[in-house]
């Protein structure tokens, strides 16, 4: 059985910032009232990291992002679409 060291810990095979904002408009940005919540590791329930705690606010801008972009991603080819998702 193999083991896995825990998210953060000496030997984790993966690394994570200690906190994650949301992605919006191409860019990280801080949630509107700036909650997170702690994410806790699937191996020993540990928090490792925090997540941004979205609100109505948050999901607003991140639509007003997603219609600002909505024009250029149609005129986008369907591999470039591929290619930037895949990245």
């Amino acid at each position: 059985m193999t083991r896995y060291a825990a998210p953060g810990s000496e030997g984790a095979i993966v690394s994570y910032e200690a906190r994650y904002d949301h992605f919006i408009g191409g860019e990280y940005v801080p949630p509107a009232r700036g909650q997170y919540f702690e994410n806790p590791s699937p191996l020993n329930g540990q928090p490792f990291t925090e997540v941004a705690r979205g609100t109505a606010e948050d999901v607003e801008r991140a639509l007003d992002a997603a219609h600002a972009a909505a024009p250029a991603w149609g005129r986008t080819s369907v591999q470039a679409r591929s290619d930037i998702l895949l990245k």
